[in-house]
């Protein structure tokens, strides 16, 4: 027995005797050019789910997460080849383009599709530029949450792109006051900057803020800082990087007062060789060991620094419980 497609519409049920005859003809034949017509009005209405060449998807509009590169999706391809989607994208026909669509949300599916040569299962609504926000937020909400920058560049382009405020509130669901912190946050950051940084999804609002106040009381560069810093700092976690540049502008911002009160790395010498230096800093101790003078012992310290800080954490407690 045929398996009917669980997305295409059951067929009408028989009206009478007249059903029945096999020379019955139709009133209206729903064939040739009218038919496709029709069809493509019915799957448009009930939001059906087809089968979409991705190259016909346009991935435009407002964005609520950074740049999706090729490796961020790399497993989910993999999954896809091997398990087909699993969860269809939703898509918007463009009405000055027929035939092509605008992505509503399922970004990462869609790059994902486009690698793995796979033709894109997609719900199709016909949506006007604010119910399409406010769908991309709601489907927000049922996967892995933006992290707080991610958000504050997605409502900033889309105030600046002329939503209505209501609008722009309601599909991240924030407050006036939240909305106002989040486009000062990425205003006065440099795209450039954020991207280096990526999402820091274990960074909060509050540091973030705190890194725009820096930047803007102290008229901090923060594009020149990144541009001086090494490429170690590079093959940092995105949280990392966040922490990494956060300490620079603090130092960058300093006054020359501050400067002077604050003590200068501490070197670690074994040997008359410098194995590590110390940093002392408001916000933190930092302990950076010398890659390029012992790059082993750099190696073994990568791979064991949870064990010894965790035994060195136990030594304190041991000595503070005994006193």
């Amino acid at each position: 027995m045929a398996r009917r497609n669980i997305f295409q519409p059951p067929p009408p049920p028989d009206s009478g005797p007249e059903a029945s005859q096999p020379d019955s003809k139709p009133r209206f034949p729903n064939t040739g050019a009218m038919s496709g017509v029709k069809s493509t009005l019915r799957d448009l209405s009930s939001n059906a789910v087809r089968e979409i060449d991705p190259s016909l998807i346009d991935d435009g509009g407002p964005k609520d997460r950074l740049a999706i590169t090729d490796a961020d999706v790399a497993d989910l391809v993999q999954s896809i080849r091997a398990h087909g989607q699993q969860v269809p994208i939703m898509v918007r026909p463009l009405l000055e383009n027929p035939g092509r669509y605008r992505i509503v949300y399922g970004r990462r599916r869609l790059r994902a599709l486009k690698l793995a040569g796979i033709p894109a299962k997609a719900l199709i609504r016909t949506l006007t530029d604010e119910q399409a926000i406010l769908a991309q937020g709601q489907e927000n909400s049922l996967r892995l949450d933006p992290s707080f920058i991610e958000k504050a560049i997605f409502v900033t382009d889309l105030t600046d792109g002329g939503y209505d405020q209501s609008v722009v509130l309601d599909a991240l669901a924030i407050d006036r006051p939240m909305l106002s912190r989040m486009t000062k946050v990425a205003r006065t950051l440099p795209l450039g900057v954020v991207q280096f940084i990526g999402a820091a999804h274990g960074i909060g609002r509050r540091r973030w803020e705190e890194l725009a106040d820096l930047v803007r009381d102290k008229g901090i560069n923060l594009d020149a800082l990144v541009a001086s810093l090494d490429e170690a700092s590079r093959t940092l976690t995105s949280d990392e990087r966040f922490a990494f540049l956060s300490d620079a502008a603090l130092k960058a911002g300093q006054s020359g007062a501050s400067q002077a009160g604050t003590p200068p790395a501490l070197p670690v010498i074994y040997e008359g060789s410098k194995v590590a230096e110390i940093k002392d800093t408001p916000r933190s101790l930092t302990i950076r060991f010398a890659g390029s003078d012992q790059p082993e012992f750099t190696k073994w310290m990568r791979e064991h620094a949870e064990t010894e800080v965790l035994r060195l954490y136990e030594a304190w407690r041991s000595a503070t419980e005994a006193n």
